[in-house]
């Protein structure tokens, strides 16, 4: 049986960086809890104090099938490389030019959303784009 898998990420804003990673992946902000119109009276009920609402923010594949983000207001800033990064397939059943095209082109898109380009590849008939989100945190566009 397999095990279901969440990604979290250290942020200095998660609502922000959520909102990146949503864009990017096509997700959505996770919906609150059943019985509750929204997250801040599902904070409320429970006596969540108002002050620390900013310190967490999650976001989900609206079909169901990839891992759930979660970003966790951390304060200091990340210093060193990622011992982890997410690749993103969004050359999938693509090949040559065309996959050379849509990953540039989705470059493109991330640049516009914050993140920056860090190298351009292409080995051994692959090609990728080595990125970083708005804090920092290195993925590949393949």
């Amino acid at each position: 049986m397999a095990v279901g898998l969440q990604v979290t990420f250290d942020a200095s804003d998660p609502a922000r960086l959520g909102a990146f990673w949503a864009e990017l992946l096509g997700y959505v902000e996770q919906p609150p809890p059943p019985g509750y119109a929204t997250w801040e009276e599902a904070l409320d009920a429970v006596g969540f104090p108002e002050d620390q609402r900013d310190g967490f923010y999650a976001v989900v594949d609206p079909d169901g099938a990839g891992p759930r983000l979660f970003f966790q207001k951390v304060p200091e800033a990340k210093v060193a490389k990622n011992r982890v990064h997410l690749d993103v397939n969004v050359g999938a059943g693509l090949e040559g030019e065309e996959r050379t095209a849509r990953v540039n082109a989705e470059a493109d898109r991330a640049t516009g959303l914050g993140a920056t380009v860090q190298l351009v590849a292409q080995e051994r008939g692959e090609f990728w784009i080595v990125m970083q989100d708005p804090d920092g945190n290195e993925f590949c566009l393949q």
